[in-house]
Order: structure tokens, then C-alpha cells, then sequence
């Protein structure tokens, strides 16, 4: 069923993608635990783990946030609400009118939203493999921070990491989907 939100219709569908989205990127990013963390830093001191520790979770919680952002940017930008309520709306037609197989082409239909999921899905590989990537660095960095590092870690450091998560979310949002 649809709800009305405002001047716009908000259907299972929408929600459901937007649901599984989130759902996906939260898998994706989801931290590590203190103790885990503690075990993989065990050469650093407690207030230095504590800081690698709050500094990850910082990195973690602004790439989920800049990932769902640009999400519902495109989401807007490209109109699949709208386009996903339309075919809820044609469903449903199609349910209440017995004639209605005799006025629509089902295979245009179907090869059409066939072809803009095939559009959707390579569009979220390429974005989940983008957000794979950065974690990759990620780790990258905090394993060299644990093996080539005994001190604690400079704010120049910590400056520069941050600087670059900034700079990956002003980056992404030049990016456009197919």
C-alpha cells in the first residue's frame, strides 16, 4: 500500500529499496569492537588505543553518513521514487482491472524495468566497491599505524586522515550514476 508523505507517495517499494540499502551499508561498515580493537593495537598503550579506537569510529560513522547522503541524492536526483510508485500504482490497476493484461505490452513493460534494475545494480556495485576501496585504505593505514609506528600517533596524522575521509565525500559527490 502507499502512504501519503506530505504531497508525495512514499510505496512499499521505495522503502523497501531504501531499507535494503541501508541494511547492506551498515553490513558493510560495520566496526570492530574496543576489545578487538585493543587486541590488534596490543603494542600501543591503553590511551593510544583509545584514541585509534574513537579516531576509526569517526572515519566509520562519516563514510556511512557521506554514503547515505549521496544515496538519497541520487535517489532524488535520478526520480526512481517517483518511478517506483508508478509501478506500484500500475500493479495495483492490474489487480482491479480484469481488462487491464488487454492494454498493457508486459513484455515492454518488463524488459524496460528489467533494464533500469540491471542500471541500478551496476550503478550500487560500482558505489560499494568505491566504499570497499576506502575501507581497504583504511585498514591499510591502521595496520601500518600498528607495525611501522610505536609512538603516539601526531594530530598531523590524524589531520591528514581526516582531511582525506573529508576530501572522499566531496569527491563522491561530483560522481554521477549511470
Amino acid at each position: 500500500m502507499m502512504e501519503k508523505n506530505g504531497s508525495t507517495f512514499v510505496g512499499s517499494r521505495q522503502s523497501d529499496l531504501k531499507k535494503s540499502f541501508k541494511l547492506a551499508l551498515r553490513s558493510l561498515l560495520t566496526t570492530c569492537s574496543k576489545e578487538e580493537f585493543g587486541k590488534v593495537f596490543s603494542r600501543f598503550t591503553i590511551a593510544e588505543q583509545e584514541c585509534l579506537h574513537r579516531l576509526f569510529v569517526q572515519v566509520i560513522t562519516s563514510l556511512h553518513e557521506s554514503m547515505e547522503e549521496e544515496f538519497e541524492s541520487l535517489f532524488l536526483e535520478t526520480q526512481v521514487g517517483p518511478a517506483l510508485n508508478t509501478v506500484e500504482q500500475l500493479v495495483e490497476k492490474q489487480a482491479l482491472d480484469p481488462l487491464f493484461s488487454e492494454k498493457t505490452n508486459f513484455i515492454d513493460v518488463a524488459r524496460d524495468l528489467s533494464m533500469a534494475k540491471k542500471n541500478e545494480i551496476h550503478y550500487l556495485e560500482s558505489m560499494l566497491n568505491r566504499a570497499m576501496e576506502q575501507k581497504r585504505i583504511i585498514e591499510a593505514q591502521i595496520i601500518e599505524l600498528k607495525n611501522g609506528r610505536n609512538d603516539v600517533p601526531k594530530a598531523v596524522d590524524i589531520e591528514k586522515l581526516r582531511s582525506a575521509v573529508a576530501s572522499y565525500g566531496t569527491c563522491c559527490n561530483g560522481i554521477q550514476g549511470p
